[in-house]
């Protein structure tokens, strides 16, 4: 794939961000260049001025091309393939497939992202004095309702759209590195779920920016 833009993509974000994540995966699957400046949480810079005209949100990941600035993580995997892509078939060509990719890729941060979080917090970034394990049980039950919807559409699929590895699967496979990942609640066990993920430890972009120990 020829490389249009050399020198050009820059990620602010910090490298263990799920969001982050997401996108870096998706820049190693379409092998292309760019440099990532940490931004967040103890990096700071995202609460500055000038980090704050790109993004107004003060959030992570945003992507700089050029004089072109996108922020929102789903937004910038569909714009690096359509941008970047030719070739790829992480975002699929046919209507009805990539409809399907993207009504995932809304799912997961409409519906998932806001079950995920208090979960990921409550026992990766909360030390083990603080936690109320009862309310996190709780949580992880609601999480888990979410987590069934996936397992049901991968019973008759080996990705979550077909045949075929999509953006769709790197944004919940960025999340779902973070379900198995957490320990000290009880979890259902859903087999699809289970051997979908499994899948991933063979592509180098989920090896080197989401399977490392969550922080």
């Amino acid at each position: 794939m020829p490389n249009k833009n050399q020198g050009q993509l820059t990620i602010w974000g910090r490298a263990n961000s799920v969001n982050v994540q997401k996108v870096l995966w998706c820049l190693r699957e379409l092998d292309l260049p760019y440099q990532r400046i940490d931004a967040g949480m103890a990096f700071g810079q995202n609460d500055k001025p000038e980090y704050l005209a790109m993004n107004p949100n003060g959030r992570v990941p945003t992507l700089v091309d050029g004089d072109y600035v996108l922020w929102e993580s789903n937004s910038i995997m569909r714009y690096l393939n359509l941008a970047y892509g030719e070739g790829s078939t992480i975002y699929p060509q046919a209507p009805k497939v990539r409809a399907g990719v993207d009504r995932w890729l809304d799912w997961t941060l409409s519906t998932l992202q806001p079950v995920d979080r208090p979960v990921f917090w409550a026992l990766v970034r909360t030390p083990v004095e603080k936690r109320d394990m009862i309310a996190i049980q709780k949580d992880a039950d609601a999480e888990a309702t979410q987590w069934r919807i996936v397992e049901a559409q991968l019973a008759t699929r080996r990705f979550i759209e077909g045949d075929d590895f999509t953006i769709a699967d790197i944004a919940l496979g960025a999340y779902a590195r973070r379900w198995f990942g957490v320990e000290g609640v009880t979890k259902p066990r859903l087999p699809h779920l289970e051997r979908w993920f499994a899948q991933f430890a063979a592509r180098p972009g989920f090896a080197e920016f989401v399977a490392v120990p969550m922080s």
